[in-house]
């Protein structure tokens, strides 16, 4: 099943373990898991640094395509992922769009993957695996878009999803998965019983994982938004990074793909990566610097970053502790009017969590916390139309009129026809 390219690290006690079948936490610490915690015990994937600069090139990151970095993803081959174009996603100068004129801010979309979200560069992968490993079925538990990814990359892989869903998942990206071919199976309660339910289910039908924050491989496929990054800014390492965080594995994964560049020597420094909270689901930055951890109910409009308990606790603090990390809270009514802006700014529509980030950038730049002559990058993680619901109230809209111009002028006055 494997040629041990990689091996993994434990988060919590830093045993090195060689996986000779399929593993998704360290068995030492996945005793003290319970289901009001953070998983302890989750891997990190370590490859042959050594031996892999030995042949390295920054050819590597010339193409953008995961296929480039097949050295540093634990499958065997490119050809196993995905024919859909994974990754890839544009990065924008936004610089004159938010008027920023003595630093660069740049958007990194990744709306603009299969599923439209960034979740899809860890499916990509973790499909792929199952793939080599002849594994036709993949659960995972979701609040929306990791569902919707797995069920898309699935259909082009030709397997089978199944997806545990709480009740308040939004309808849009239950139906984006359903047209996938997704089984979905909701449950009347939040994502930390559908998380559990969909590791029971694994544990006795011989199903593939993808949960975050359990199945090692999710990390290593979100890290390339990283790679992606440092091409894309003409390999340069940017200032800082905002990132937003619910469980903590997009953010762990940023600084995964960085780390790795770090250790093939490839970039001397880490970026400052900002996490990016909603008050209303904020246990992660919370709990940082604390040994007793107080869990509150999340309650925000940002759906894809509201987490009770995040699962990649662990992971996430080591990063941001080690790098020295910065940390914001934003409210739900700043999130929805930097959703509303950027919008209208740049003719990007982001949905809430993705949003989220550009809402701790514009707040940055109003505390002018942000350095002249400074690389700034905005990552945004899902597309806006996975969850019109949360934007709905911001408008109204206009009631139909009569087809002429005297009602328009009645109607909406003559300010609408002038440029």
């Amino acid at each position: 099943m494997y040629q041990h390219k990689f091996h993994f690290v434990c988060e919590n006690c830093n045993k090195t373990i060689v996986p000779t079948s399929i593993k998704y936490l360290c068995d030492d610490c996945e005793k003290k898991n319970t289901n009001k915690n953070p998983t302890h015990g989750v891997l990190k994937t370590i490859y042959d640094y050594k031996k892999i600069k030995q042949d390295f090139s920054h050819e590597l990151f010339k193409n953008l395509s995961a296929r480039k970095f097949i050295d540093i993803l634990p499958i065997q081959s490119a050809e196993s992922l995905s024919f859909l174009k994974v990754g890839e996603t544009p990065i924008y100068n936004i610089s004159e769009n938010v008027k920023a004129h003595d630093y660069s801010v740049f958007l990194k979309d990744d709306s603009q993957n299969p599923t439209f979200s960034l979740k899809d560069r860890a499916s990509n992968l973790v499909t792929a695996f199952a793939k080599e490993n002849k594994i036709k079925t993949i659960i995972a538990a979701s609040t929306g878009n990791a569902g919707s990814s797995l069920a898309g990359i699935c259909a082009s892989q030709k397997q089978k999803s199944i997806i545990i869903v709480p009740a308040s998942a939004p309808k849009a990206k239950l139906i984006q998965a359903q047209m996938y071919g997704g089984k979905i199976i909701p449950v009347k309660s939040n994502y930390d019983s559908a998380f559990d339910l969909s590791i029971s289910l694994s544990k006795k039908y011989g199903f593939y994982n993808r949960n975050t924050a359990y199945n090692p491989l999710t990390i290593e496929g979100k890290k390339t938004v990283a790679f992606e990054i440092f091409s894309q800014l003409g390999d340069t390492v940017p200032d800082r990074i905002f990132v937003p965080v619910g469980d903590g594995v997009i953010i762990s994964a940023v600084y995964k793909g960085f780390e790795d560049l770090l250790k093939l020597q490839v970039i001397d420094k880490m970026p400052t990566i900002v996490a990016v909270q909603a008050i209303g689901s904020s246990n992660l930055i919370s709990n940082l610097y604390k040994s007793n951890f107080v869990w509150k109910s999340s309650k925000t409009i940002a759906d894809s970053i509201s987490v009770d308990i995040p699962r990649n606790f662990f992971m996430a603090r080591n990063f941001i502790i080690k790098y020295q990390g910065e940390t914001i809270l934003l409210n739900d009514k700043e999130i929805l009017e930097a959703s509303d802006k950027l919008s209208k700014s740049t003719g990007i529509f982001a949905e809430p969590a993705a949003s989220a980030s550009f809402a701790a950038f514009t707040k940055y730049a109003a505390n002018n916390k942000l350095k002249n002559d400074t690389i700034n990058v905005i990552l945004s993680t899902g597309s806006g139309l996975k969850d019109v619901k949360s934007v709905e109230n911001i408008f109204q809209i206009q009631e139909p009129i009569e087809a002429n111009i005297e009602e328009v002028i009645r109607q909406f006055g003559t300010n609408i026809l002038v440029s």
